[in-house]
C-alpha cells in the first residue's frame, strides 16, 4: 500500500526522502520502503518500460538531477586505465614498438595523444571489437601511454564520501536481478521455438543495458560499486533463488532447466552410459587407439565420442553452477548468443582489478559451454566475433593468464574443449589399409571445419601459449602434451587425395582450404608458439619429451593405418602435422639447445618408416606437375601450390624437406637414392638402351618425372634452411629469392616472406633486420606514372643478381612461370653486365658449410647408386635418348659439382659386380666402364645391331678365343637394376634391427611389380659394349653441344680456374666440373689429358646427326625463331609508322596548306580524306559526307577558375570552409541574373558566355570515316553483347583505328581545306568601306551555299543534337530564343585550348595541337546552324557598334525591357556571334575589321572598368589636369596601361586563335612580356605604330567614325538606365576577365589528417556517418558513396553531385580506401591513390594502415587530366555505375 503512495509522489521528493531515510542509522523502514517501491516499479511482468528506468535514475541521485550526480560520481574517477570498448569497423591503432603483447590497441584518441614518431605502427579496422590498453603496462610499455593516461594516477583522487553511492548499492542489485528474471522468462530452446525470437527478448532489454553501460562509463567508482554488487555471493543467493513469489519461483525453475543441459556430458548420457567405449579413444593416457573392436565401429560410423577418465578434474565436464550474478549474467550472454550490448558492458567493466580477475576466472569456468554453443549456432561468424573480442581482453595479460592457468586448470580446458569439438566430425581414416584402418581424422567437409567454427578456441589457445609462463606449465605437463598430441593426429592425413585413373572427377570438392587452415591454425600456430619457448640449453627437457611423444604418437599411427613399407599407390595427403612437430622440435633442439641429433632420433626402422609420406608428397608434387592428377580437377593444383605457398611453407613443405634431409643422413644412401628414383617411378627409364618399358608412366610424363627426381635430388643436397643457416642467412636468401622471380613492393615481399616466430606476434623476425637486410640486398625504385596512365608503386629491385640461387627459387616458387621469369631476369643481368650473351644454365651457388650433426647427408652424394644413375644419364644424353632434356643434364651436372665441393673418404668394395670400385665421386670420375649388361625389347636397335653383327661373321659359332672374350665380357658386365639394391638394403637394414621382424616385412618380388605380365614385346639381355667413364662423358658432351670436334684442346687443362666459370651455359659447367676435377685429383688430371688427347671417335655425333638432333638444335631453333620474329616486328612497326605519318597529315589539311599565293598548286584542290573503317580515300561530298571521330563532353573546368593562383585548401578543422563565391561560374551567374532582371532575355544572352560552368567540350583523335561506314560499324558493336564499358545505345564507341574513346562524328565540309587565295590578299580598303561591307554580308543570311536537304546537313544537325543533349539541362533553359547559346561551344573549346596552353599563348609551337583541332569542322557546323535562325537586324549588335544615329523612339514605343548597353556586353561572345551569322568563308580583311571594331569596345570597357577603381580625388585630378601633371598616388601612367592592356589581353588571345583556325596564321611564341604587342600585330590592330618596346594599347585603336561621339553614346545607354540602382550598373561595368587556370583543391600532405577529420564526420544532407564517405576534389563537398539515405530519384549522392558540380565529371577521394574514383557520364572508373606510404605504396581500402603521404607528382597528373579532360582516353578500366556511387 506504501508502495502506491510512494508511486505517487513525485519521484524526485521521494527519492529524497528515502535517501535522508537510508542514512540514519536505524534504517529498516526505509529499506521496507525502498523494497516495496523496487517491487511495484521494477515488476519483471510489466516489462522493459521507460518509467522504471526514469524511477530508477531519480532513485540512484537520491534527490539530484542524474547528470549532476554523473558528474559527482566522475570526479572521484580513479581509474587509470582508458578500457575504451569498441565494436567492429571501428578504427583503432597498434604500436608494435610499445607492445608487449601482440594482441595490444589504441583507441585513435590515446594514440594521437601519445607519441609514437619512429615507431612501428599501423592503423586498423577492428575485426572483432577490441578494447584501448592505454594505461595497462602489462599490454604495453608505459613510454606510449598517452599524457590522460601517464599522469593520472589513483592516489591524488579523494575518496568517494559514503552516501554519494549509498542509493546505488541499494538500488543496482534489484535492477540487475530483473534483467536476469527477465532473460531467463525470455529463452527458449531453439529446438522448441523459432530462433529470432531471442532478438525480440533482447530489443526489450535494451533501455535497461544501455543504462548499465551508461553507469559503467561513470568511471572508477561506480565500477567498484558494480562489481562488489556483480560478485557478492550473499546478495545472488536471496535474489535469485525466488523465494519472495510465485513469479520468482517458476522464474528459477526455468533457470534450473536451462542449466541442465550446460554440461559438456549431458545428464541422460551419465546415466545410461552411452559413450562406454567411445573415448577409449584417449584410453588410459596413452594408448591412443583401442583395441576393442565395438567401440571402433562406433568411430568409424561418426558416433559422438565421450571423454572418458583423461582429464584431471571431472569438473570441467560437469554441468555449471552459479554463484553469484556475474556468472548467471555470462551464461545468458552464452545462451543468447553473445548480444553486442551485453558483451560492451561486461567489457567495460575491465578496468576494475577485481572484477577482472573474477570475469576471467567465471569465462574460464563457462568455456566448455561456449563452445557447445558454438557449435550449434547459426550465426557462428558473428558469435566467434564476440567471443575473441572478450578473451582477448583477458587472456593477453600474461599476469592474469597464468593465476588462471593455475587456480582454474585452463590449458586442461582449453585442449578438452579443443579435443572435445574436434570429435564430433571424426571419420574413419582411409590412408593406405582402407579396410582394416583404426586411425581417425576430421572431415574436412563438416561445416565446422569449411567455416572456421574451432576458430575462436584455438586463437585463445595460441595466445595463451605465447606468455612463457604459460607455456613452460604445458610442456611440463605429459598428460596434457599426450593429449594434444592425440588432438594433433586428428589431423594427420586428412583430406585424402586418390588419383583418378579413368574418368575424370565429376564434382571437385574444395575442402583442402579447410583442410589447410586447419592444420595451419589448429597444428602448425601453436606449434610455433611452443618453439617461442625452447630457445636456450635450459628448455632441453621440453624439446626431448615433445619429440618423444611425437615419435610413439607416430607410432601408434603407423599401427593403426596398418603401414609396413611401402605407401598404397595413387594416394596422396599433404597434412602430417606429427612429422612436422617431430622435424621442427628436432631442428630446435640441435640449432638453439645444443642437444646431440643421434639422441633424439629412433632406429632405423622408423626412420625408414618416417620417410616415406613426406617423400611421397615430394614426388606426388612432380606427377601434379606432370599433369598425372589432372583427371582430380583443378583443385589438386591448387593443393599443391598452397603447399609451397608463402603463409604454409615453413610449416609444411620446409619441415618435410629438414625430415627427409635427417632422414638421408641417417639411412644407407644407396637405399635412399634408390628408394627416390622407385617414388618417382622412373626406375625402368635408368637403363643404358635406347629403349625400354615404363609399367606406370605415359612416355610424355618421364621426362618431367625424372626432371622433378634429380631437382629433388639437389634441394635435398644443398637446402641449408634447417641445417646450419642463420636467422639472418635465411632472410637473406628468402628476400633475394622473391626478388629474382620480380620487382616487388614492400608489402608483397613482407607477405611473401615466410614468418618464422609464432604467427600471432606479427613481427617478421626482429623486424628492425627486415629494412636492414632489404637495403643490403635490394634497390628501391620510386613510384614513376607511365604516359600510359597505369601507375607503378615504388618497387624494390635486386642489388646484382649475383647472389640469385635458382635451388632457393625453385622451392619458393608457386608457379612454374616464376622460375622461368627469374631465369630471364638472370640472363638479362648476365648480358647487361656484359658476362655472358646466350641463353645462360641457373649458376651453381657454393653452400653455407653443413652442421655438424647432418655431416651424413653428403653420403648421397658419394653412393654408387647415384653415380650409376648420373653415369647412365651422361651416356643417355650424348646418345640423345628419347626423354632426356637439358634440365636434366642441368641437374646431374649440378650433382656432380656438389659431389665434387663436399668430398668424403672413400670406402673401398670389393664386389665382383660392382660398377666402381669405392664410392668416392671423385675416383669414380675416371672409372671406365667397358660392358654393361641390359634388358630390352626385342624390338630394339641394340638386339639389331647384334644380330648384324652375327651375320657379319657367318663364321662357326665357337672357336676358342671367341667364347673366351665373349665369357670375359660376359662377367664384367655390369647388371644394375634400383628395385633389386633397394629390397636388398631394406632387408639388411630390418635384419640388423631385429631379426623377428625379417619373418613379417617379406620383400615383395621386384619383377611382378614392375613389369607388366603379357606385355607384347618380350624382353631380352644385351651386352652393349660402352667403354666410356664419367669424365670421357662430360668431354663428349662438350664437343656435342659446342658443336666443335675438338672443343676441350690440352692447352686448355692447363690454364683452367674453376673460379672464372661462374656464370655461363652448359659448356661453362662442363668445363668448371672438369676444371674442379683436374685440380683435384692428380690422376683425373692424367685421364683427362688421355681423353682430350685423342680425338674422340665421331661415330656417336654422325649417326645422331640426321636422326633426331634434337637437344643440340633446339636453341639454336629457338634463336633462329626469334629472329624472324624480330624481323616481323620491325616490318609491322614501319609500316605502322608510314602509315601513322600519312593518317596525321591528312587530319590535318590546315597545318600542310600552303599559305602564299605564289604556290603551284591549283587553288581549288578538294581536301582528301582516309576513311578508318573502308580503308578508301576521297574528299566528302554532300552526298556522302565524311566526319571526323570526336568525343563530346560537357564541362564545367573553366567555371571552376578562381581569381588567384594558389589552389583552395580543403579544410580538416571546423573552423576551415570553402567559399564558392569566388569562383568564375558562380561570378557569371550572378551577372546574368542581375542582367535578366533589367535587360530583354534575348539581348542578355548575348551578352554574356553561358559556356563557363558546363558549355560542351569537343575533342578528337583526328582520324575521319564516313558516315555511312559509321552508321553499319555501330550496328556491328550493337549486335555484339562483349562490350567494355561503353553504351552503344548512347552513341558511344571506340575509333576503329586507335581505340580512343568517342560518341559523335562531327562531319567534314566539303570543298577546299584552307581558306587560301583572295580571302588572303592584303586590302587597302579604308576602315570605313569595310564596316560597311561587314554589314552587308550580314544582311545576305537566306543565300546559305548548302542544299537544304542533302545528307551533309541531315548530319550536321543531328551533330548539333548530340551536342545539346550533352551539355546539361540547366544551360538549355537559359534562353527562350533559338540558338544563342550555341556560340558558347565554340567559345568554351576556344577558351579551353588557351587554358590547355597554360594561358597564354607565349608558349608558342601550336603545330601539335593543331593536328588534333577539329575547330575547322566545329565551326562550319555552328555556322550552319546559326544562319538557320536569322538575327533580327532591329537588334543587330553591328549598328550600335558603328552608327551614331542611334534614336531612342523604336525602344520607348514598347514597353519592353531594354537591350544591354554595349559597355556591358561581353566582347569575345560578340566576335563570335558575328563570324558565325556571316557567309562562309569570310575575308580575312573582314575578319580583320571586325576584331577592330570590338577591340575599340573592348578598349572603353577596360577604361570604364579603371575609372570605377579610382578615387574621387584620383578621378579629379585625371580629368583636370590630364596624365601629365599627375598628383601623386596609386595610379602612374605606367600601371594604368599595364592593366588596360591585361583587360584587352583574353579577347586578343581569343582572336589569335581563331585567326589560327580560320586562316591558318602560324600561332606566335614569345615572352611575357612582349604577348600585348605581338599579339596585336598578327591580328593586323598595330596599324603603323610598331614601336620597339612595349607598344602601347591606345595605338591600336583605329575608329571609323568620330571616337568621342561613339564612346558618348556608348556612355548614354549607360546613363539612360533610369530604373538599375547605381551600385548593379557599377558591378556591371566593373567585369574583369582575368582568372587564374582551373586548379583542384590542395590536400594536406599527412593522409591522417583528412581521415581523422572526415572519417567519422556526419553527412550534412541526412546527418548520419557515412558507411563509405567521399569528398569532391573540385569543391570540396562531403558526400555519402553509395549511400541510401542521400538518394534522390534513384540517383545516389556522388552521381548528383558530379552533375552539378563538374557537368557529369567528378573527382572523389574514398575517405576508407584513399583511393579516387572518376565519374564521367553514366560510366566511372578507380583512378589510383595519390597517397603512397613510406615505400612508395598505395594502400587500397587502408589494409595495412600504414601513415600515407602525399605523392604531387601523381596530384599533379590527375589535374592535368581533368583540365585536359582525358580521363576518358587514359584510363581504361570503366564500368557502368548505375547511379548507385
Amino acid at each position: 500500500m506504501m508502495a502506491a503512495s510512494l508511486l505517487r509522489r513525485d519521484k524526485k521528493s521521494t527519492a529524497a526522502h528515502l535517501k535522508a531515510d537510508l542514512r540514519r542509522s536505524d534504517n529498516s523502514s526505509g529499506l521496507r520502503q525502498l523494497q516495496e517501491l523496487l517491487d511495484s516499479v521494477l515488476h519483471p511482468e510489466r516489462g522493459s518500460d521507460p518509467e522504471a528506468l526514469d524511477w530508477c535514475k531519480w532513485l540512484l541521485a537520491g534527490g539530484d538531477g542524474f547528470d549532476e550526480f554523473c558528474r559527482a560520481v566522475r570526479s572521484y574517477d580513479n581509474a587509470t586505465l582508458c578500457g575504451l570498448v569498441w565494436t567492429a569497423n571501428f578504427v583503432a591503432y597498434r604500436c608494435r614498438t610499445c607492445g608487449i603483447s601482440p594482441c595490444m590497441s589504441l583507441c585513435a584518441e590515446c594514440f594521437n595523444n601519445g607519441d609514437h614518431t619512429g615507431h612501428d605502427f599501423n592503423m586498423f579496422r577492428s575485426q572483432a571489437g577490441g578494447a584501448c590498453d592505454c594505461g595497462d603496462g602489462n599490454v604495453m610499455r608505459a613510454s606510449g601511454f598517452c599524457s590522460r593516461h601517464r599522469l593520472k594516477t589513483g592516489e591524488n583522487v579523494p575518496s568517494v564520501p559514503r552516501d554519494l553511492l549509498l542509493m546505488s548499492e541499494m538500488v543496482l542489485p534489484r535492477f540487475i536481478i530483473t534483467i536476469i528474471q527477465y532473460l531467463r522468462d525470455g529463452y527458449t530452446e531453439p529446438e522448441s521455438a523459432a530462433d529470432r525470437d531471442l532478438q525480440k527478448v533482447l530489443q526489450q532489454l535494451d533501455l535497461h543495458i544501455s543504462f548499465l553501460e551508461e553507469l559503467t562509463k561513470m568511471g572508477g567508482a561506480m565500477r567498484t560499486v558494480l562489481t562488489k554488487i556483480l560478485t557478492n555471493q550473499q546478495t545472488f543467493k536471496e535474489l535469485s533463488m525466488g523465494e519472495y513469489n510465485v513469479y520468482a519461483k517458476r522464474n528459477y525453475e526455468k533457470y534450473l532447466s536451462a542449466l541442465k543441459s550446460s554440461g559438456l556430458v549431458s545428464v541422460e548420457e551419465k546415466g545410461a552410459g552411452a559413450g562406454a567405449g567411445a573415448l577409449s579413444l584417449l584410453g588410459n593416457t596413452c594408448s591412443l587407439y583401442c583395441e576393442d573392436q565395438d567401440g571402433l565401429q562406433g568411430v568409424g560410423q561418426r558416433k559422438r565420442v565421450k571423454l572418458s577418465s583423461t582429464t584431471k578434474d571431472p569438473s570441467i565436464m560437469d554441468t555449471l553452477k552459479h554463484k553469484c550474478f556475474l556468472e548467471e549474467l555470462l551464461f545468458w550472454t552464452i545462451k543468447y548468443e553473445f548480444p553486442q550490448k551485453m558483451v560492451t558492458f561486461l567489457l567495460n567493466m575491465l578496468p576494475d582489478q577485481d572484477y577482472k580477475i573474477t570475469f576471467t576466472k567465471t569465462f574460464v569456468q563457462h568455456y566448455a559451454f561456449i563452445m557447445k554453443t558454438l557449435m550449434k549456432s547459426h550465426e557462428s561468424d558473428t558469435m566467434s566475433n564476440r567471443i575473441v573480442h572478450i578473451s582477448v581482453q583477458l587472456f593477453s595479460n600474461e599476469e592474469l593468464a597464468r593465476h588462471v592457468t593455475e587456480e582454474c586448470q585452463l590449458l586442461d580446458i582449453m585442449v578438452t574443449v579443443l579435443l572435445y569439438m574436434m570429435e564430433s566430425c571424426l571419420i574413419k581414416s582411409e590412408l593406405q589399409d582402407e579396410e582394416n584402418n583404426r586411425h581417425v581424422v576430421v572431415n574436412c567437409g563438416e561445416a565446422l571445419l569449411k567455416n572456421n567454427t574451432y576458430w575462436p578456441l584455438v586463437s585463445d589457445f595460441i595466445n595463451i601459449l605465447s606468455h612463457q609462463s604459460v607455456a613452460k606449465r604445458f610442456l611440463e605437463d605429459h598428460s596434457l602434451l599426450l593429449l594434444w598430441m592425440s588432438f594433433v593426429s586428428f589431423f594427420q592425413g586428412m583430406n585424402l587425395n586418390k588419383r583418378e585413373l579413368n574418368e575424370h572427377v565429376e564434382f571437385e570438392s574444395q575442402t583442402y582450404y579447410a583442410a589447410f587452415a586447419a592444420e595451419l591454425e589448429a597444428c602448425a600456430q601453436p606449434m610455433w608458439g611452443l618453439l617461442t619457448h625452447c630457445k636456450v640449453k635450459e628448455t632441453q627437457e621440453y624439446t626431448k619429451t615433445v619429440v618423444r611423444y611425437c615419435l610413439e604418437t607416430l607410432q601408434m599411427w603407423f599401427d593403426a593405418i596398418g603401414f609396413v613399407d611401402e605407401p598404397a599407390l595413387n594416394q596422396l595427403t599433404f597434412h602430417l602435422p606429427l612429422h612436422r612437430y617431430y622435424a621442427m622440435f628436432l631442428s630446435k633442439g640441435v640449432k638453439c639447445q645444443g642437444l646431440d641429433l643421434d639422441s633424439l632420433l629412433p632406429d632405423q626402422e622408423m626412420l625408414m618408416k618416417i620417410m616415406v609420406h613426406p617423400l611421397q608428397i615430394q614426388a606426388s608434387l612432380s606427377e601434379i606437375h606432370s599433369n598425372m592428377w589432372v583427371r582430380n580437377g583443378l583443385q589438386i593444383k591448387g593443393q599443391a601450390m598452397t603447399y609451397v605457398q608463402s603463409h604454409f611453407c615453413n610449416s609444411m613443405i620446409d619441415p618435410d624437406i629438414y625430415l627427409l634431409q635427417v632422414c638421408a643422413s641417417r639411412l644407407d644412401p644407396d637405399y635412399f637414392i634408390s628408394s627416390v628414383f622407385e617414388r618417382f617411378k622412373v626406375v625402368d627409364l635408368l637403363t643404358m638402351a635406347s629403349q625400354h618399358q615404363n609399367a606406370v608412366l605415359d612416355s610424355e610424363q618421364e621426362r618431367p618425372m625424372l626432371e622433378g627426381a634429380l631437382t629433388f635430388l639437389v634441394i635435398l643436397c644443398s637446402l641449408r634452411i634447417h641445417l646450419g643457416m642463420s636467422d639472418d642467412e635465411i632472410l637473406r636468401a628468402e628476400m633475394v629469392s622473391q626478388l629474382c622471380m620480380n620487382d616487388r613492393t614492400h608489402s608483397s615481399l613482407l607477405d611473401l616472406i615466410p614468418e618464422n616466430p609464432n604467427p600471432k606476434s606479427g613481427v617478421v623476425p626482429g623486424s628492425c633486420s627486415f629494412e636492414e637486410m632489404l637495403s643490403a640486398v635490394a634497390d628501391f625504385k620510386a613510384p614513376v606514372f607511365e604516359p600510359g596512365g597505369s601507375m607503378q608503386q615504388g618497387m624494390y629491385t635486386p642489388k646484382g643478381d649475383n647472389e640469385f640461387d635458382p635451388i632457393m627459387v625453385i622451392l619458393r616458387t608457386v608457379y612454374r612461370r616464376d622460375v622461368q621469369s627469374a631465369m630471364d631476369r638472370y640472363a638479362a643481368f648476365l648480358k647487361q653486365s656484359g658476362v655472358h650473351t646466350g641463353n645462360p644454365w641457373p649458376p651453381y651457388k657454393e653452400r653455407t658449410p653443413l652442421h655438424p650433426c647432418y655431416r651424413g647427408l653428403v653420403r648421397l652424394l658419394h653412393c654408387k647408386t647415384l653415380h650409376i644413375v648420373i653415369f647412365t644419364l651422361l651416356y643417355k644424353i650424348w646418345m640423345d635418348h628419347q626423354n632426356m632434356s637439358e634440365h636434366v643434364l642441368c641437374m646431374v651436372l649440378y650433382l656432380i659439382e656438389l659431389g665434387l665441393d663436399n668430398p668424403e673418404p672413400c670406402i673401398e668394395e670389393h664386389c665382383h659386380d660392382s660398377w666402381f670400385p669405392g664410392t668416392s665421386l671423385l675416383s669414380n670420375l675416371h672409372h671406365v666402364i667397358n660392358f654393361v649388361r641390359v634388358r630390352v625389347p626385342e624390338t630394339a636397335p641394340e638386339v639389331e645391331r647384334k644380330r648384324e653383327r652375327e651375320r657379319e661373321r657367318e663364321a662357326p659359332a665357337s672357336t676358342s678365343s671367341e667364347s673366351s672374350t665373349l665369357g670375359q665380357n660376359l662377367r664384367e658386365a655390369q647388371v644394375f637394376s634400383l628395385v633389386a639394391e633397394r629390397r636388398r638394403k631394406f632387408q639388411e637394414i630390418i635384419n640388423r634391427s631385429n631379426h623377428e621382424a625379417s619373418q613379417a616385412v617379406r620383400p615383395k618380388s621386384s619383377s611382378s611389380r614392375w613389369l607388366p605380365p603379357g606385355s607384347p614385346p618380350q624382353l631380352v639381355t644385351e651386352i652393349l659394349e660402352i667403354r666410356e667413364s664419367m669424365l670421357s662423358l662430360l668431354v663428349k658432351l662438350h664437343q656435342k653441344l659446342s658443336a666443335k670436334q675438338d672443343s676441350l684442346s690440352l692447352s686448355w687443362l692447363a690454364e683452367v680456374d674453376p673460379a672464372h666459370h661462374a656464370h655461363g651455359d652448359g659448356l661453362t659447367a662442363i668445363e668448371r666440373i672438369l676444371a674442379k676435377a683436374a685440380t683435384r685429383s692428380r690422376h683425373s688430371k692424367r685421364c683427362l689429358q688421355e681423353i682430350c688427347g685423342k680425338v674422340c671417335s665421331p661415330i656417336p655425333l654422325k649417326k645422331n646427326s640426321p636422326g633426331d638432333k634434337k637437344s643440340m638444335d633446339k636453341d639454336e631453333r629457338r634463336q633462329r625463331a626469334r629472329e624472324r620474329q624480330q624481323k616481323l616486328l620491325a616490318e609491322f612497326a614501319s609500316r605502322q609508322k608510314s602509315f601513322m605519318e600519312t593518317a596525321m597529315d591528312v587530319e590535318s589539311p590546315e597545318t600542310d596548306a600552303v599559305m602564299d599565293m605564289g604556290s603551284a598548286e591549283p587553288l581549288d584542290s578538294e581536301v582528301l580524306y582516309d576513311c578508318v573503317i573502308c580503308g578508301q580515300s576521297g574528299p566528302s561530298t554532300e552526298d556522302r559526307p565524311t566526319g571526323l571521330v570526336v568525343l563530346l563532353q560537357a564541362s564545367s573546368v573553366l567555371g571552376h577558375r578562381c581569381r588567384s593562383d594558389t589552389p583552395k585548401r580543403l579544410p580538416t578543422t571546423d573552423e576551415e570552409h570553402i567559399y564558392p563565391e569566388d569562383t568564375c561560374g558562380a561570378t557569371h551567374d550572378v551577372r546574368l541574373s542581375l542582367m535578366q532582371r533589367y535587360f530583354k532575355d534575348s539581348s542578355c544572352l548575348q551578352s554574356v558566355s553561358v559556356g563557363w560552368d558546363g558549355g560542351v567540350y569537343v575533342q578528337t583523335c583526328g582520324h575521319t570515316l564516313h558516315i555511312d561506314c559509321h552508321k553499319s560499324y555501330m550496328e556491328s558493336l550493337r549486335n555484339d553483347q562483349v562490350l567494355q564499358g561503353f553504351s552503344v545505345d548512347k552513341g558511344e564507341f571506340t575509333c576503329p583505328l586507335c581505340r580512343q574513346f568517342a560518341n559523335s562524328v562531327l562531319p567534314c565540309r566539303p570543298g577546299r581545306g584552307m581558306e587560301t587565295g583572295t580571302w588572303h590578299t592584303p586590302s587597302n580598303k579604308s576602315m570605313s568601306t569595310l564596316v560597311k561591307e561587314v554589314e552587308d554580308l550580314q544582311e545576305q543570311l537566306g543565300i546559305f551555299p548548302v542544299r537544304m536537304e542533302s545528307n551533309l546537313s541531315k548530319e550536321m544537325e543531328s551533330v548539333i543534337k548530340d551536342i545539346k543533349s550533352t551539355t546539361q539541362k540547366k544551360y538549355m533553359d537559359y534562353g527562350k530564343n533559338p540558338g544563342s547559346p550555341d556560340n558558347d561551344f565554340l567559345f568554351m573549346y576556344s577558351v579551353l585550348e588557351l587554358v590547355h596552353r597554360g594561358g597564354n599563348l607565349c608558349s608558342g609551337g601550336a603545330s601539335a595541337a593543331a593536328k588534333r583541332s577539329c575547330l575547322n569542322q566545329l565551326f562550319h557546323v555552328l555556322a550552319m546552324h546559326m544562319r538557320l535562325y536569322s538575327i533580327d537586324s532591329a537588334y543587330n549588335p553591328w549598328t550600335r557598334l558603328t552608327q551614331s544615329t542611334h534614336s531612342r523612339d523604336n525602344e520607348c514605343c514598347d514597353d519592353e525591357r531594354p537591350e544591354v548597353p554595349m559597355l556591358f556586353r561581353d566582347v569575345p561572345s560578340l566576335l563570335i556571334i558575328f563570324i558565325l551569322t556571316m557567309p562562309q568563308p569570310l575575308g580575312k580583311e573582314h575578319f580583320t575589321c571586325v576584331v577592330k571594331v570590338l577591340y575599340s569596345l573592348r578598349y572603353t570597357q577596360a577604361l570604364a572598368a579603371l575609372s570605377i577603381r579610382f578615387s574621387r580625388e584620383e578621378r579629379l585630378a585625371w580629368s583636370n589636369t590630364g596624365a601629365a601633371k599627375k598628383v601623386s598616388s596609386v595610379w602612374s601612367p605606367q600601371s594604368i596601361e599595364f592593366s588596360l592592356q591585361q583587360f584587352c589581353l583574353p579577347f586578343l588571345r581569343l582572336s589569335c586563335l581563331l585567326q589560327h583556325h580560320l586562316y591558318g596564321d602560324g600561332l606566335p611564341g614569345c615572352l611575357v612580356e612582349e604577348e600585348f604587342s605581338l599579339l596585336a600585330g598578327c591580328l593586323g590592330l598595330s596599324g603603323s605604330v610598331q614601336c620597339s618596346g612595349a607598344s602601347s594599347s591606345a595605338a591600336c585603336l583605329e575608329w571609323n567614325l568620330n571616337a568621342f561621339d561613339l564612346i558618348s553614346q556608348w556612355c548614354s545607354e549607360v546613363i539612360a538606365l533610369s530604373d538599375t540602382p547605381t551600385q548593379q550598373s557599377v558591378s556591371l561595368l566593373g567585369q574583369d576577365p582575368q582568372w587564374a587556370a582551373p586548379r583542384l583543391l590542395h590536400l594536406p600532405d599527412n593522409y591522417n589528417t583528412i581521415f581523422q577529420y572526415y572519417h567519422r564526420k556526419s553527412c550534412t544532407s541526412c546527418g548520419k556517418t557515412p558507411k563509405d564517405p567521399a569528398l569532391c576534389l573540385v569543391c570540396g563537398a562531403f558526400v555519402c558513396l553509395k549511400g541510401h539515405c542521400c538518394k534522390q530519384q534513384g540517383v545516389c549522392e556522388c552521381v548528383l553531385h558530379s552533375q552539378h558540380c563538374g557537368a557529369a565529371t567528378g573527382i572523389f577521394l574514398l575517405i576508407n580506401a584513399s583511393v579516387i574514383i572518376i565519374i564521367r557520364g553514366h560510366r566511372f572508373c578507380l583512378w589510383g591513390s595519390v597517397y603512397l606510404d613510406a615505400h612508395g605504396e598505395e594502400d587500397r581500402d587502408l589494409r595495412r594502415g600504414k601513415p600515407l603521404y602525399l605523392c604531387e607528382e601523381r596530384y599533379r597528373v590527375l589535374e592535368q587530366q581533368w583540365v585536359s579532360h582525358t580521363f576518358d582516353h587514359i584510363n581504361k578500366r570503366w564500368g557502368p555505375h548505375y547511379n548507385g556511387l
